[in-house]
């Protein structure tokens, strides 16, 4: 890959951007300098022809998911990006601060970003960077409830007050934040703007529909996206683009996820997030990537896909049923004695499935050797006080 990158076997620029990203993809979050400086060198030697190219944010792109979450780490990079002076490196610049700073919640990361967003330029062209910005606002506070509801309410206001390029993005923004968690308002939202006068807004809103309810088969996204089937029906790029969301919504008959938090949504899985990062910023040129010869960009949302259910094994990782309470979450952190950890639970058989929100709490004989209960889960059986008897 790093051949390619280079452009040794002869590699049209396509592929050279695409080894850039399946490089990222393979050393996601691992900072490595060869890999780095490959696609680094590759970024500057480029003729404004090739950046040009819409598929160039992908080379950028590659270099971003190097750094994902390695905060500082990135510094070093982000001073030889700065040096392209093509539009297309402060679209590199971007795109590796807020990779650099994803999931962290950096607050003054976040105002730089809006910072960036309230820029009026003049220029057609180049407000790409203003773009990933708005997905980086996104990217920075994903998986914190408190960072989640500020920055919808200041996608709120981009709305509002922002240049079209940043509302274009909005609904990919909000996607990103509820990813596989079908919020009633959120829903809501992305509904009014795929109706949008915009073609690019509505494209964006009808996708984001899709991501944010991937795998939960919800019934009321299952209904907007039918409606809007029929009111695109002469569209073709729309009904495209409704298909693709509905395929989501069903995903894996609704057992699988895209979530890219575990453990009780308290970790962050790198790859899940890169393969998500990779689709969003493929739609931020959607006329020229989805909707293009770029349609197999789809599939680097595998590496997000992940099962929603939880099933209990025995020691022999064979199937074993057993009884489980499943409810709401609820945070017990700072709290005396052994607080429950579920409200409103209700009690099943394993396997069962569980929303975004939702956890489970093993009952009866079966207890989990591990202290997170979800996926597949080792159970070991408790011995009570009538079995010590019956001995």
């Amino acid at each position: 890959y790093q051949r390619r990158v280079h452009g040794v076997d002869g590699a049209n620029f396509t592929e050279v951007c695409l080894a850039a990203l399946a490089l990222g993809m393979v050393y996601v979050g691992s900072c490595d300098d060869e890999v780095g400086g490959t696609i680094v060198q590759r970024l500057m030697e480029a003729s404004d022809e090739e950046l040009n190219q819409s598929v160039s944010r992908f080379l950028c792109l590659g270099l971003g998911l190097l750094y994902l979450g390695k905060n500082e780490k990135a510094d070093a990079m982000l001073e030889a990006v700065r040096t392209v002076d093509h539009h297309m490196g402060k679209y590199a610049d971007i795109t590796l601060e807020t990779c650099a700073y994803a999931g962290t919640g950096n607050v003054l990361m976040v105002q730089r970003m809006l910072h960036i967003c309230a820029e009026h330029l003049s220029e057609e062209g180049t407000s790409d960077h203003q773009a990933v910005a708005v997905l980086g606002i996104a990217l920075m506070t994903i998986g914190e409830d408190i960072g989640t509801e500020m920055s919808l309410r200041t996608f709120d206001h981009l709305l509002h007050y922002g240049g079209l390029p940043v509302k274009r993005v909005v609904p990919l923004a909000i996607a990103l934040l509820y990813v596989s968690n079908p919020d009633y308002a959120v829903i809501d939202q992305l509904s009014r703007l795929s109706h949008d006068a915009d073609a690019q807004v509505s494209l964006s809103a009808i996708f984001g529909l899709g991501i944010v309810s991937a795998g939960s088969n919800n019934s009321r996204v299952a209904g907007l996206l039918r409606q809007l089937s029929e009111f695109y029906a002469k569209e073709a790029n729309h009904l495209f683009i409704v298909r693709l969301a509905q395929g989501l919504n069903a995903m894996g008959k609704g057992l699988l996820t895209l979530s890219s938090f575990h453990s009780d949504r308290f970790l962050m899985s790198q790859s899940s997030v890169a393969g998500v990062l990779v689709v969003l910023h493929a739609c931020l040129d959607i006329q020229g990537t989805l909707l293009d010869k770029f349609h197999y960009l789809l599939y680097f949302l595998v590496p997000a896909m992940n099962p929603r259910f939880m099933a209990s094994l025995d020691k022999d990782l064979l199937i074993c049923p057993a009884t489980a309470r499943v409810g709401q979450a609820v945070e017990t952190v700072g709290q005396a004695g052994r607080p429950r950890t579920i409200t409103g639970f209700q009690t099943h058989t394993t396997p069962v499935l569980l929303s975004y929100k939702d956890r489970a709490e093993l009952t009866g004989t079966d207890r989990s050797i591990s202290s997170i209960v979800e996926g597949f889960v080792i159970t070991e059986k408790v011995e009570t006080d009538d079995d010590e008897t019956d001995k």
